[in-house]
């Protein structure tokens, strides 16, 4: 998302009329409908709005688990085959207001006013998935881990996450607490001095009551702070919270009891010996991109990885030689850089395969779900936009990564059909990058 377009839209707009005198009462309503006239284009481009449906033959299921109530435990969306969705709800796509509120600070915007914004261009949009459907037995499902970006949180890629669980995969979106994304929670005993407030609202519930949420929000860079040890630190914290998502799927496979903080429906027991856990995949876009990298390094049971359009500045050179592992790089046309690609080639290798495409018509913001839930003007102005139908981008993006997976997964599926589009073979892909590299820098 592009903090300084919005930043300039939700100052301006709603405060001043033409004259540029303040308004208040019904002239403030007229100019906050005139904005939201424009932010949104028509009442009908609204309701035409949405995050699409999955594609595959399995129904899609969701749920959230929770596992050691501190910072240092484990929090992600679990994205997985389920028997049947009637009679389960489409969980919101934010969660709750302490996500939006996240977001305005990612974006340094006012909370009370973003807010309004926020929750009429947002607060209606439900996930393609059955919020605690009952998990669909019957085969091994490999797995895929994956990481957000900055400023993000883990139900913002439900288009990626519920497309793969729809084609067989068990998919687990880690929420960071590195302070990158715009926010999360955990919880803290309270102290018997500190009995629970009677009414207190809590928008994630518990199992115990001796727990309170403790909001956790993105740290922007202090004055005079370098930004490489901060993100370096950072990537290699996101990499570790990977791996113990990763591990706590190796527990509930092998049918140890888990026990999410959360309450919750769902029986995560019946994933005993559901999981494929010799064909495990990473995945991540911008920050989550570098993530992908540095948990390749890190953790030999991800067989490949595939990152979207990734920010490589926060990781360390000298750790490329041991990603041994295939890796595919799917960029945006608009946000690479020469010195970003670069970094990428550096991690070419002869015997290794390493695959990178670029989607004609892209931005940085085609790959998590904003970029289906604006109209094309606010949608080109905010950058959440690129030129081409975003639904197409996502099915080249989707398409390509299944194909890459079946490949160095050895999947016995039909993604093969997508061969081509690794190689860049289609009109809307371009193989390699669009980014011209001079030469003496290689």
């Amino acid at each position: 998302m592009s903090a300084p377009a919005l930043r300039r839209l939700v100052r301006a707009a709603p405060l001043r009329g033409v004259s540029d005198r303040p308004l208040c009462g019904s002239g403030l309503k007229r100019k906050w409908n005139s904005l939201l006239s424009a932010v949104m284009g028509n009442s009908s481009c609204h309701n035409a709005l949405g995050i699409p449906a999955a594609k595959g033959p399995h129904q899609v299921g969701c749920t959230d688990l929770m596992v050691g109530h501190t910072v240092q435990g484990t929090f992600f969306r679990l994205y997985y085959p389920c028997q049947t969705s009637e009679g389960f709800e489409k969980p919101d796509w934010v969660p709750c207001r302490e996500y939006f509120n996240g977001l305005a600070d990612f974006m340094k915007i006012s909370r009370s006013l973003s807010e309004r914004i926020f929750n009429y261009l947002f607060g209606s949009y439900k996930i393609p998935a059955a919020y605690n459907a009952p998990f669909k037995p019957g085969e091994k499902y490999p797995v895929v881990i994956f990481s957000h970006g900055l400023g993000a949180f883990r139900t913002l890629y439900s288009a990626i996450c519920a497309e793969l669980a729809s084609q067989g995969f068990v998919v687990a979106a880690v929420e960071h607490r590195d302070e990158s994304a715009s926010a999360t929670f955990y919880y803290k005993e309270r102290s018997e001095a500190q009995p629970k407030p009677p009414g207190k609202r809590e928008n994630f519930r518990p199992v115990s009551d001796n727990l309170e949420e403790q909001w956790m929000y993105y740290r922007p860079l202090k004055t005079g702070e370098r930004e490489f040890p901060l993100r370096n630190k950072q990537v290699k914290q996101r990499a570790d919270e990977c791996i113990r998502a990763l591990d706590l799927l190796f527990d509930i496979n092998a049918g140890k009891s888990v026990e999410n903080v959360l309450e919750s429906e769902f029986d995560f027991t019946t994933l005993e010996n559901g999981m494929d856990l010799c064909r495990i995949a990473i995945m991540g876009h911008s920050f989550g991109g570098a993530t992908v990298i540095e948990c390749l390094c890190k953790e030999v049971r991800f067989k490949c990885g595939v990152a979207l359009d990734t920010w490589m500045f926060p990781l360390d050179e000298e750790m490329f030689p041991d990603v041994k592992q295939p890796l595919f790089f799917i960029n945006s046309e608009k946000f690479q850089w020469a010195g970003n690609i670069i970094r990428m080639k550096k991690l070419d290798s002869a015997f290794i395969p390493r695959k990178m495409i670029t989607i004609k018509g892209t931005v940085h913001q085609s790959f998590p779900d904003f970029t289906f839930l604006t109209g094309n003007w606010i949608g080109r102005i905010l950058k959440l936009k690129g030129e081409i139908d975003p639904h197409i981008a996502m099915d080249l993006c989707n398409h390509a990564s299944l194909a890459f997976l079946q490949r160095h997964l050895s999947l016995n599926k039909d993604f093969n059909q997508w061969d081509h589009l690794i190689e860049g073979k289609d009109d809307n892909l371009i193989p390699g990058t669009n980014i011209t590299i001079p030469q003496s820098s290689m």
